[in-house]
Formats: structure tokens, sequence, C-alpha cells
């Protein structure tokens, strides 16, 4: 699996165990909707900054993000 993939999967997994739609974390985050489905969907790639945003806003460490299989 690539780190891209891995990284959309565990975004997606850790904003609805928030009850987050892509909208709340974006406006939560002040970044673009539309940037958080092109993340969720492999289309882009977030920068360290972003993933340490996006972690911030739910509550999780950024490391969540690159666990394997979770």
């Amino acid at each position: 699996m690539r780190l891209r993939e891995t990284v959309a999967r565990n975004l997606r997994r850790l904003r609805q165990a928030k009850g987050l739609s892509q909208e709340e974390l974006a406006d939560r985050a002040d970044i673009n909707r539309n940037y958080v489905g092109m993340l969720e969907r492999e289309q882009h790639a977030a920068t360290i900054d972003m993933l340490e945003k996006l972690a911030d806003v739910l509550e999780t460490d950024p490391v969540e993000f690159f666990r394997r299989g979770a």
C-alpha cells in the first residue's frame, strides 16, 4: 500500500470516528472542503504542516495518519 493511500484511509477513519463531515473538518481546520475530499481520494498529498493541523482538529497524534492496517 502506498503511503498516500495509508494517509487517505486514516484521515477518513479518524474523521468519521469523530463524527465529522468533510465540511466540518475543513471548517475547523480553516481549509477548503474540497481539499479534504482530495486528500481522502488520494488526489492530493498533504504537507507535514497540514497533517499537524488536521491532527490538532481530530485530537490525535499526526503519526496516526501513517499507521498501516488501522
